[in-house]
């Protein structure tokens, strides 16, 4: 267990890890002088494979000046959807604006961690790197004088164990108590991630029952991948200190509200927030608008990618607050996008949030794809349909058809054939990621299909 005094041990390295929030400057004897003055023993290299799964090796102080300097060589071919056995060297490239403290000792140690880039053998980035995608996509925006921000809200659940979704409370949205012991996790898991120097605006609980969300400050998209990769990992670890299970699974219960991802995107310049407009009716810029139909357009495209698992689809229902319509609007939160309304004054805060990704996914590729399609809709010059404020749930058929409104893929094969056809996709990707994620979603569908569900045996095994 972690008690009060280990918290305040915690968030005296806040400061230090503060310091990286615009460390592009820090080189590695500013890296050593805070590895000796905090006594680190062991430094863990972190990157993600293909489907968002957190990987990396540790290394020791004496290992780090060399390490970062010349990069830690693996075997690339025991990653998902990295490289084949004939051609498994890669590099693991420490990246120092990533370098972070952790706020909790590993087997009595303290030991900070570092994101990579991988590249090959020789020195060129490695396209099968989920990291170099939107790293990649954030230098032509920037080259352009553009910046994106984001503003991920990932919900979650804590259970008593991993074996059963057990709930540890009745709570409902926003219900607090300070007794709570989901209450306790909440703010034990803020404290840690401000430690980390990665900014929290809000935590509350949610809908269901043991639900919880802890939303990040916005930041420029790189960072903002990166957070959320230490976000879950956090969120875990608390939990995990704590005696109890906490999961990122998009729909855990049957019956109960799933978890979402609701992303707040914007697009800035020297200028300010491109997406405001004094002058429309809505304060939308051209540009903001044709950014929401390039979304709207190419959602059935990129679904698979904010959306990645068969357990996705359980989720996205109608009746359980979850888009299922491809719409926007402002107020109505059944649309598929939704422009939070605009306070006089606060042009920077305008924003758009695309409500349909779970925080499952590998957030590098599914805010690549949401800002690709966002922008090929403002450089085709989409134009964006009136919003529907009417709730879409509540609409016959009949009606939605009249409005114009499709649906979302339903399940994970029906995603799998859309983005397979996307042009737009290979593109943003590139042909390795790609082809491979393809592969590796087909088995899982695969699998799905043909094992036997409790629901089977529970409704046909009596009768026939």
């Amino acid at each position: 267990m972690i008690t009060e005094e280990e918290m305040v041990e915690v968030e005296k390295v806040a400061e230090i890890n503060g310091a990286f929030t615009d460390a592009e400057g820090f080189n590695v004897e500013d890296v050593m002088h805070l590895i000796d003055q905090n006594n680190i023993h062991y430094i863990r290299l972190w990157f993600t494979d293909i489907l968002g799964e957190l990987k990396g090796m540790t290394i020791t102080k004496n290992e780090i000046r060399q390490v970062i300097n010349e990069g830690q060589g693996f075997d690339g071919s025991s990653i998902k959807g990295y490289v084949g056995i004939q051609q498994s060297d890669l590099m693991a490239m420490p990246d120092l604006s990533t370098f972070r403290i952790l706020p909790w000792p590993v087997g009595g140690e303290n030991v900070a961690l570092v994101f990579c880039n991988i590249e090959k053998p020789d020195g060129t980035p490695f396209e099968g790197d989920p990291r170099y995608v939107l790293k990649n996509l954030t230098t032509k925006l920037s080259e352009k004088g553009l910046t994106c921000y984001l503003g991920p809200e990932l919900e979650y659940f804590y259970f008593r164990d991993s074996k059963s979704p057990q709930f540890i409370d009745k709570g409902g949205y926003f219900d607090y108590a300070t007794t709570d012991k989901t209450a306790e996790l909440r703010k034990k898991t803020a404290v840690a991630l401000n430690a980390l120097g990665i900014p929290v605006e809000c935590a509350h609980h949610e809908v269901a029952p043991s639900q919880q969300e802890i939303d990040l400050r916005y930041q420029e998209a790189l960072r903002m991948a990166d957070y959320a990769m230490i976000y879950r990992l956090t969120v875990k670890e608390i939990a995990r200190l704590e005696g109890y299970y906490a999961t990122f699974m998009p729909k855990p219960v049957f019956g109960e509200n799933g978890s979402g991802m609701h992303v707040h995107q914007s697009l800035f310049s020297k200028e300010g927030n491109k997406f405001f407009s004094a002058d429309d009716e809505y304060h939308l810029s051209d540009m903001a608008k044709s950014y929401i139909a390039g979304i709207l357009k190419y959602i059935p495209e990129f679904l698979l990618l904010t959306n990645q698992w068969v357990n996705s689809y359980k989720r996205l229902v109608a009746g359980y607050e979850a888009p299922v319509y491809i719409s926007w609007g402002r107020r109505n939160r059944s649309s598929l996008v939704r422009v939070p309304m605009y306070r006089l004054g606060q042009e920077k805060a305008t924003r758009i949030e695309l409500r349909n990704p779970d925080p499952a996914c590998n957030p590098y590729l599914a805010f690549a794809a949401m800002i690709a399609a966002g922008l090929a809709g403002i450089e085709k010059g989409l134009e964006l349909a009136p919003p529907i404020e009417e709730n879409i749930y509540g609409m016959t058929e009949a009606e939605r058809l009249e409005y114009g409104i499709e649906e979302l893929p339903t399940d994970l094969n029906e995603a799998i054939e859309k983005f397979e056809s996307s042009k737009l996709m290979r593109n943003v990707l590139g042909d390795h990621i790609f082809e491979n994620l393809i592969a590796f979603k087909k088995a899982e569908w695969d699998s799905y299909r043909i094992s036997v569900t409790d629901y089977e045996i529970k409704k046909y095994f009596p009768l026939l």
